[in-house]
């Protein structure tokens, strides 16, 4: 997997994170979503190492890079905390502008990325999500049940990370089970399991949710009073198999969290996209980023 891409730890904002590197060209970051690893992007990297230096690093909180201990504000695991340590690595790597790609809940921090540094992030592509301040604001009994795991997640330390890690590879098949797990290549896989297998990991996990009610949504009413709104191109792409496609009309959501031109459509899979359909990810990726 990755061949011809460097596993490394390099420095965030005042954390370690690892990741991989590859390729040559314009700089791309990845960012992977939960309860994933950077290898999510296995399918896709290497074909976008062809054309860029693909970075792709595992969160804070998640895979083996470093987890900050919990806090009553969970600054830590503020997307803007998130967002800051992906500023400082590409700075470190050289790199003062970039393009982003994004899944999940590592597009939240694109998101919040885009907002504070957007003279940095140059083209930003989301995948599964609508932003967060819309999915609280807009919550019914639906997005209730369909995104159950939102509110269990960000329950009070440490009750569920007591729950999940009485047996992390049950909840990992339940909690993904909104996609089909054999889209997830076995090495991929086994790097996910071994990151929950340290308690660390479920906490940060659950930091990251924490922080979605409370500190991001301070931060994201922040940003909408003073005006702010995603500078650069965007591409919003999102499983056709997914709850997105039942509940938003995303590319309506995202024009009215965005200034430029926000362009985007469905992806024959479920919620993991880059894992269902690498070749329906990578052709939308051809016409939107570029070189």
């Amino acid at each position: 997997m990755f061949e011809g891409f460097t596993e490394e730890r390099r420095a965030g904002d005042g954390v370690t994170l690892r990741l991989r590197r590859g390729g040559e060209g314009p700089p791309l970051l990845l960012l992977h979503g939960n309860p994933q690893t950077h290898m999510m992007w296995n399918r896709v990297a290497p074909e976008l190492a062809k054309r860029f230096t693909v970075i792709c690093p595992d969160l804070r909180g998640y895979g083996f890079s470093d987890k900050p201990s919990p806090s009553a504000d969970h600054a830590a695991y503020a997307k803007r905390a998130m967002a800051a340590d992906m500023l400082a690595l590409m700075r470190g790597l050289g790199h003062e502008t970039f393009q982003v790609v994004a899944h999940d809940r590592g597009a939240r921090v694109a998101h919040r990325l885009a907002l504070d540094a957007p003279q940095v992030v140059q083209r930003l592509c989301v995948m599964d999500i609508v932003p967060t301040l819309h999915h609280f604001e807009t919550a019914d009994m639906d997005f209730a049940l369909g995104y159950h795991h939102w509110f269990f997640l960000a329950q009070p330390h440490p009750k569920p990370e007591r729950m999940i890690l009485r047996d992390v590879e049950d909840w990992f098949a339940s909690h993904t089970s909104r996609g089909q797990q054999e889209v997830f290549a076995p090495e991929a896989r086994a790097d996910y399991i071994a990151a929950l297998h340290q308690p660390v990991t479920v906490m940060g996990i659950c930091e990251d949710y924490r922080a979605a009610i409370t500190i991001d949504l301070e931060h994201d009413r922040a940003s909408r009073a003073a005006g702010q709104k995603v500078e650069c191109p965007l591409l919003a792409l999102w499983g056709a198999k997914g709850k997105i496609e039942v509940w938003y009309d995303a590319l309506a959501v995202w024009q009215d969290y965005a200034r430029g031109p926000v362009s985007g459509h469905s992806v024959n899979s479920g919620h993991y996209l880059a894992e269902e359909a690498p070749e329906d990810v990578l052709a939308a990726l051809e016409g939107f980023l570029a070189r």
